[in-house]
C-alpha cells in the first residue's frame, strides 16, 4: 500500500495501556493507518512483541515502558517521544482497571488503585502531552485527544461503584477540557465502550462481579479490541472540522 492511501501517514499516535487487549489493538490499526506509534504500558516485554509484530507489518512503532500513575515516568515517556518521533499529534489515553467490589467491604486498596490509573494517571497522560498536541495543531491543523471512559459512566451497575465514578470523571472532564483545547484545533473525544473482550475481566476478584461477568458473556457476543482500534482510527481520520464528543460503542445484545 502506498504512503498516500494512509490516512494517518505523518502523524504520531501514543497509546497508553499498550500491553494488550484495546491498547494493543488500536497501537496495530493505527500504524497500518500510517501513524507512528508510541505504545505505553508498565510490561516492557509485551510493548517490545507488541512493536515487533507492528514492524514486520511495515509499520512505525517505539514501546516505552511506564506506569501511568507515576508522574515522573510520564513525563520522561513524552520527553522521549518528544526526541525520536518529533512529538504527538494523537494521544489514546487508554490505561485503566476494574476492580469491583461491595461498599461495605472498604477494600480501600483496590478503591485507591482505580483511582490513582484511571483519574490520575489519565490527568499525568494528558499534562505531559497537551503540550505536544498543541504544538502539533498549530502546525498542522489538527490534533487529537481520545480518552477512554466505559458505558459504566452512563449506566448503574452493582459493586461497580467506584469504578464507574472514575470513569464518570474522565467523561464530564473530557467535556470540559474539549472547551479548553477545541480552539487550539486539538479534538477532545470520549469513547464509552460496553462489554469488550480483554484483560480487564481478569483483574477482577470479587465473586459477585464475577458471575455477573460470567452470565453476561455467555448471553450475548462482546465487542472486540478490533471494534474499538476501528472506532479510533475512525476518529482520528476525520476532516479537522469534525469532532465527536463523545461515542458509545455497544455489543448489539447489551441493552445497558
Amino acid at each position: 500500500m502506498s504512503t498516500n492511501t494512509k490516512p494517518l501517514a505523518g502523524r504520531v499516535a501514543v497509546v497508553t495501556g499498550g500491553s494488550s487487549g484495546i491498547g494493543a489493538a488500536t497501537a496495530e490499526h493505527l500504524a497500518e493507518l500510517g501513524a507512528s506509534v508510541a505504545v505505553l504500558a508498565r510490561r516492557a516485554d509485551r510493548l517490545t512483541d507488541l512493536v515487533a509484530r507492528i514492524g514486520k507489518n511495515a509499520g512505525t512503532a517505539i514501546a516505552v515502558a511506564a506506569d501511568v500513575s507515576d508522574p515522573d515516568a510520564v513525563q520522561a515517556a513524552a520527553d522521549r517521544v518528544e526526541a525520536e518521533l518529533g512529538g504527538a499529534d494523537l494521544l489514546f489515553n487508554n490505561a485503566g482497571v476494574m476492580l469491583p467490589a461491595p461498599i461495605e467491604e472498604r477494600t480501600t486498596e483496590l478503591w485507591q488503585r482505580q483511582i490513582d490509573v484511571n483519574v490520575s494517571g489519565l490527568m499525568y497522560v494528558i499534562g505531559a502531552f497537551v503540550p505536544q498536541l498543541v504544538r502539533a495543531a498549530a502546525e498542522k491543523g489538527v490534533a487529537d485527544l481520545i480518552n477512554t471512559s466505559s458505558i459504566g459512566a452512563q449506566n448503574i451497575y452493582t459493586n461497580f461503584a467506584v469504578y464507574t465514578g472514575t470513569k464518570a470523571y474522565v467523561t464530564h472532564m473530557s467535556r470540559n477540557l474539549r472547551v479548553e483545547l477545541g480552539p487550539k484545533n486539538v479534538r477532545v473525544s470520549t469513547l464509552e465502550p460496553g462489554l469488550v473482550k480483554t484483560e480487564l475481566q481478569t483483574h477482577v476478584t470479587d465473586d459477585g462481579a464475577l458471575e455477573w461477568l460470567d452470565g453476561v458473556r455467555d448471553s450475548l457476543e462482546w465487542l472486540t479490541p478490533e471494534d474499538v482500534a476501528g472506532a479510533v482510527g475512525y476518529l482520528a481520520g476525520l476532516p479537522a472540522r469534525v469532532n465527536f464528543q463523545q461515542l458509545t460503542l455497544m455489543p448489539t445484545g447489551q441493552l445497558s
